[in-house]
Formats: C-alpha cells, sequence, structure tokens
C-alpha cells in the first residue's frame, strides 16, 4: 500500500485536474449555447430557400449546366470539417471514420481534399503520405488542395466565402466531378452524427428529397399557388440559386460542426470531472484506511511497550 504521503500527493494532482477540465466544461457550455443559437437560427433560413429553388426548379425540363448534369463521378473534391483543438471526445475521430469509409466503399476514385481545423489538416496530411506510398496495398491518389486552419469560434458567411470559392470554382472549371462535404451534425448536446452530403451537382431528385423531408418536420413547405415571371429565364434563376444556396450549405454544415464540436468537448470535460470525483472519492477512502491502520499500529506498539515495562 502506498503511504499516505504520496495518496495526499495523488488526491492534490487529481482535484487541480478536476479544477482545469470543470473550468474547460464551463467555456464549452458557454461556446455551445452561443453555437447552437447561431446554427439553429440559420436552419430556418436553409429551409426557406430550399422551398422556393423547388418552386423555381419546377419549370426545368433538362439543363446542360454543370450544377444540374451528372459529369460521371471519377474525380472528387472532399471538404473535412473537424476541429482546432483537441479534448473534444470522438468528435474528430468520428469525422476520420466518415472519410476511411467513403474511401474504402469508393477506392477507383481520385479524391482531393480541402481541410478546415487543425486536427483534420494534420490527419490528411499523414493519411496522403500513407496512401499515396507505392508500397501501401491501399494505394491512392490523394491530395490536399487547400486547409483552413484558422476559423473563429463563431464564424460568418464572409468568413467561410473563400472554402465555398474554392469548391465551387473548381467545379465549375471541370476539374472535378463532384463534390462532398464530411461533417458532424448536431442533433443535441448529447447526440451528433457525422455525416457525409453532396453538394454539387445539384439534381431535382435532391431538391425534391430535401422538400420532402422538410414537410414532414415543418408544414411551411407549401405548393406554389401562384405562377411566377423569371427573367431572363428560370434556368438563370436556378443556376444562381444553387450557386447561393452551395456558399450557405457549406456555411451551415461548418456551423453544425461547430456545435457538435462544443457539445462534445462539454460533454468529454464532464465526464472527466465526474471521473476525477470519482478518483478523489476512492483515494481520499484509501488514505482513511492507511491513516486508521497506522494509528491503530501505533497504539498497538505503545501498548506493547508499557505492557512490556509493567
Amino acid at each position: 500500500m502506498a503511504s499516505t504521503k504520496e495518496i495526499k500527493r495523488r488526491i492534490k494532482s487529481i482535484k487541480n485536474t478536476k479544477k482545469i477540465t470543470k473550468a474547460m466544461e464551463l467555456v464549452a457550455a458557454s461556446k455551445m449555447k452561443k453555437a447552437v443559437t447561431q446554427t439553429l437560427a440559420s436552419r430556418h433560413y436553409a429551409k426557406y430557400s430550399q422551398e422556393v429553388l423547388a418552386r423555381v426548379s419546377a419549370s426545368i425540363k433538362d439543363s446542360t449546366h454543370p450544377f444540374l448534369s451528372d459529369r460521371g463521378h471519377k474525380k472528387i473534391l472532399v471538404v473535412v470539417v473537424t476541429s482546432n483543438k483537441g479534448l473534444c471526445g470522438a468528435y474528430n475521430a468520428q469525422v476520420f471514420r466518415a472519410a476511411l469509409d467513403l474511401l474504402k466503399t469508393k477506392p477507383d476514385r481520385e479524391y482531393s481534399f480541402i481541410a478546415v481545423g487543425k486536427k483534420g489538416e494534420a490527419w490528411l496530411r499523414r493519411l496522403v503520405a500513407i496512401r499515396n506510398d507505392a508500397k501501401n496495398e491501399h494505394n491512392q491518389n490523394l491530395k490536399i488542395v487547400a486547409s483552413f486552419p484558422d476559423l473563429p469560434d463563431a464564424p460568418t458567411l464572409r468568413d467561410t466565402q473563400a472554402i465555398a470559392n474554392i469548391a465551387i470554382s473548381e467545379y465549375e472549371n471541370g476539374t472535378y466531378d463532384r463534390v462532398k462535404v464530411i461533417y458532424t451534425n448536431y442533433v443535441s448536446a448529447l447526440s451528433q452524427t457525422p455525416e457525409v452530403l453532396q453538394i454539387l451537382p445539384v439534381s431535382k431528385k435532391d431538391i425534391e428529397r430535401a422538400v420532402t423531408d422538410m414537410k414532414e418536420h415543418n408544414d411551411t413547405v407549401t405548393a406554389p399557388t401562384t405562377e411566377y415571371v423569371m427573367e431572363p429565364n428560370s434556368e438563370s434563376l436556378v443556376i444562381h440559386l444553387i450557386e447561393q444556396l452551395s456558399k450557405t450549405h457549406i456555411y451551415q454544415m461548418l456551423l453544425e460542426s461547430i456545435a457538435s464540436e462544443q457539445s462534445s468537448r462539454m460533454v468529454a470535460m464532464k465526464n472527466a470531472s465526474d471521473a476525477a470525483g470519482e478518483s478523489i472519492d476512492e483515494l481520499t477512502l484509501v488514505f482513511n484506511k492507511a491513516r486508521q491502520s497506522s494509528i491503530t499500529q501505533e497504539i498497538s506498539e505503545i501498548s506493547a511497550g508499557m505492557a512490556s515495562v509493567s
């Protein structure tokens, strides 16, 4: 059994750690509240934008524009959204697992990445180095085309414009056939799910599916009762809407990821604080037993000494 001095030192060390985790939990809770408020507020705009797009796109029969036409799926650009800091539970690991699943299910594709967050950038650099090694059995042609490691905790639409502009322009130029985003969808403070969502090209089926999903959760989406006159034409309007909505969707996914990150960090720090409290209680019990044993031994020695004298 460890000495009482050693046990006291361990208790003090764990108490100091608990103070840190508790402070981080409170900070994460404060940031989570702001992030969730911002995320939920912008969801309404995304829903109504999808409704407008669905109404306008109903008049388009066939289109050859890159935003609406399927060019294949050989070259794929993937935006990977992670955190800048650690200590957020399985948040980053879930995103990495989703990325690996994508590479595993479609290994014959050529993947390029846009890394958002320092953790994702570091992980992708290791992955690219490993997968591009000719000696590796999972050899793939991977590369990182851009990285954004310093986004603020509460980004604005302007902060995310560079990410969206690269993704949209590279797709429109024909460099890539598809653009996907791997992010974490915020469900609740205790639940966040990694998602892989394709933002380009946009098919009418995707729009109709999105509107159908919204109808199940929101009765504000209704069929149009008025005919609209669109200038110069409905296709030009839809193309413009798709470009703007793609930027909005990327921004929304970043907000969802930030809310998920802070929620995951708050829960992780709470679990760490609770575990530290349990360890302190256990060590305190061990300390009391060791102290009691020491006192009992001293009493026994004193009693034995007095008995020998008498």
